[in-house]
């Protein structure tokens, strides 16, 4: 077969949607670069590229069949794959990196961009180090331990304090959990117990930094980690020195305004001993090559997050592919003796004959204190994540005080109206008055609460606030953006609804009330990709009435040495501001890192390769007390039936 034989295909292969644009230019590309490459070359290239568009840094070759049947790739292709050896070209180079610079590199039978691939080298190398680092116990952990983590009952392991001591042993740990498992208690517990064991030894304290992949995870984080702290157990200086203030990774690392680049790097390195990262599995592969290229050589890294969530937009599920083994633990004989002996904890049960150093850095917590046994919320997503779908269906068949199932086709039902009120009927606690409520909630307080025209700055700082507040009471989350389901769609039907009741002023360009995303990051503002604001009318600095976008910017500060959270308003001219969009309805992807008292979820009617347990899952714990879950039972099996998969040689570089 020909190039042009070749290339003609793979345009054909475009117009069908099999392949985007970017790969068939990919693929030119390597017909142009090397005529006499073998016309398998530009159609492995050409999925390959597919491949990373979707979030998977390799193509693996020996999962073709698999591939094929998802993007309904012609069968012929696979034949003209079917030849186990690699294509002779200067453009794909093999694991010893030759030829040089090569845009294409073969590691056994996966395939990669170079780049994805010296990310994933990276990573791999980046955390080995780590475990190969242990340094030994420190005097005093089980004592500390022991303090920190009072015997309770009759329970034979304490996870948050078997992730802590594991922690303490090392300079890389995962902590895993779902929803309401205590991550963040137990970080700053850790972090008390990291403290208090360094003074002892040494005059200046560990510098600590907090992160999280986007600004609206770091702000949850920031709002909850001083009431954490105040809390803990520690002397007043061990708590002075554990940081408030939460910032996202591309502030922490620096980021340069376009460019891939950021201030910290190998030769620049971060000013830190122990970086915390929240929200992990919203990091992708690039971003954690970055992170572990600025850590310094002795920093200590921390991992939180929940491994069962979706996986980062951009290529590679880092997280996910680290607690792969989480579950049932794999701790080694040794480990397991250590920890009993340290702090009382029987893991016996979590020993495997195959276990690997990355094992036993990794620690899941398995009891959720927001969800209990009565919880419809915790025992759905519990389900789901097991993918049983005959107690999903219960579940969902039984009626519920904190779970509505809304069985109709998603474009029938009336979503504008669930969005303003709440559909609080459908659930059993309605009649108690204190029921879920829609955006009628936020607006009421906007118009209700607002300041008088000669208020204070401040007070109109506060009025704000409790706007932003009040939004985050409900949210409409969608697992698409096109179709009648979909998140476009839904932004303009709840807007016009609004409009019609007279909620808000307009339904179209800027007006108040409106509720906004971020959709790129603006350094110059200090927003980020996924911060959301509300439009509101309030005073300048000259004292004229415009609107101006409220962004909710939260910075810890400590006064004599008790912790306090201070909230801030960050108003912003819309004018000032490029890339946003309306945000009634967000994709369940924009929602991580985010929780809602009421979440309403919306699956598509159409069968989508996007409608995966994980979303499902993902969508249902952004839900604190109330969920509307809207969709056919067909759009919920294939969720329940269908599970993401990033391929991805990470988790085989780390001897898995």
């Amino acid at each position: 077969m020909s190039h042009d034989a070749m290339l003609t295909q793979l345009a054909d292969a475009t117009a069908r949607r099999q392949l985007q644009s970017l790969d068939l230019a990919f693929a030119r590309f390597i017909a142009e670069r090397d005529p006499q490459a073998e016309p398998r070359l530009l159609l492995m290239a050409a999925m390959a590229s597919r491949l990373l568009g979707d979030g998977h840094p390799c193509l693996d070759l020996q999962a073709l069949d698999r591939l094929a049947a998802e993007y309904e790739w012609p069968t012929a292709w696979l034949n003209l794959l079917a030849d186990a050896s690699p294509p002779i070209s200067p453009l794909l180079a093999d694991t010893s990196g030759l030829p040089a610079n090569a845009p294409l590199v073969l590691d056994r039978h996966r395939l990669y961009l170079r780049r994805y691939w010296h990310y994933e080298c990276s990573v791999a190398e980046g955390i080995l180090a780590r475990l190969r680092s242990n340094d030994a116990p420190v005097n005093g952990l089980g004592h500390e331990l022991q303090r920190l983590f009072p015997e309770q009952g009759n329970q034979h392991i304490d996870w948050p304090r078997v992730a802590c001591a594991l922690a303490a042993r090392g300079a890389f740990s995962v902590i895993t959990g779902g929803p309401g498992t205590g991550k963040t208690t137990t970080v700053v517990r850790l972090l008390g117990l990291l403290q208090t064991l360094h003074l002892r030894e040494h005059a200046a304290p560990l510098r600590i930094r907090l992160a999280a992949p986007t600004g609206k995870a770091a702000a949850r984080l920031n709002s909850s980690i001083a009431r954490q702290i105040a809390q803990l157990d520690v002397a007043p200086s061990v708590r002075a020195a554990i940081p408030l203030e939460v910032e996202t990774l591309h502030r922490l690392l620096g980021a340069r305004p376009d460019s891939r680049r950021y201030t910290h790097d190998r030769r620049h390195p971060l000013h830190l001993d122990v970086l915390v990262i929240d929200e992990a599995s919203m990091i992708d592969l690039e971003m954690m090559a970055a992170v572990l290229e600025a850590l310094p050589s002795r920093a200590r890294l921390i991992l939180l997050g929940d491994k069962d969530q979706l996986s980062s937009v951009e290529a590679g599920a880092v997280l996910g592919d680290l607690g792969q083994r989480a579950e049932q633990g794999h701790y080694s004989s040794a480990i397991a003796t250590w920890l009993s002996d340290t702090g009382g904890d029987d893991v016996y049960a979590y020993v495997r004959d195959d276990a690997q150093p990355l094992d036993q850095h990794i620690a899941m917590l398995r009891h959720s204190h927001r969800f209990d046994a009565s919880s419809g919320i915790g025992r759905l997503a519990a389900a789901v994540n097991a993918g049983d779908a005959d107690q999903a269906r219960a579940l969902l068949a039984m009626p519920s005080a904190d779970i509505a199932w809304l069985p109709a086709g998603a474009a029938d039902t009336p979503l504008a109206s669930l969005a303003m009120d709440g559909d609080a009927d459908r659930f059993e606690t309605a009649a108690s008055g204190d029921a879920p409520q829609g955006f009628r909630f936020y607006l009421d307080r906007m118009q209700r609460q607002r300041p008088a025209a000669n208020a204070s700055p401040a007070a109109y700082q506060r009025w704000a606030h409790e706007v932003l507040d009040a939004f985050n009471h409900f949210q409409l989350l969608c697992a698409v953006r096109q179709g009648p389901a979909g998140t476009e769609r839904l932004n303009r039907d709840i807007a016009t609804r609004l409009w019609s009741t007279g909620l808000i002023e307009s339904d179209r360009g800027w007006y108040e009330g409106r509720p906004v995303m971020m959709t790129r990051n603006d350094y110059s503002l200090g927003l980020m990709n996924g911060d959301v604001g509300i439009t509101l009318r309030m005073p300048g600095s000259d004292g004229v009435f415009r609107l101006y976008v409220a962004f909710p910017m939260t910075r810890g500060s400590q006064l004599a040495g008790a912790a306090k959270s201070d909230v801030l308003v960050r108003s912003v001219l819309p004018s000032r501001l490029g890339e946003v969009e309306t945000v009634y309805a967000m994709t369940v992807h924009k929602s991580q890192g985010s929780e809602f008292e009421h979440t309403a979820l919306v699956l598509p009617e159409d069968v989508s390769p996007i409608l995966t347990r994980e979303l499902l899952y993902t969508g249902i714990t952004r839900a604190r007390r109330w969920l509307s879950l809207v969709g056919t039972p067909a759009s919920l099996e294939q969720a329940l039936a269908q599970r993401t998969r990033r391929y991805s040689g990470l988790a085989e570089r780390l001897c898995l």
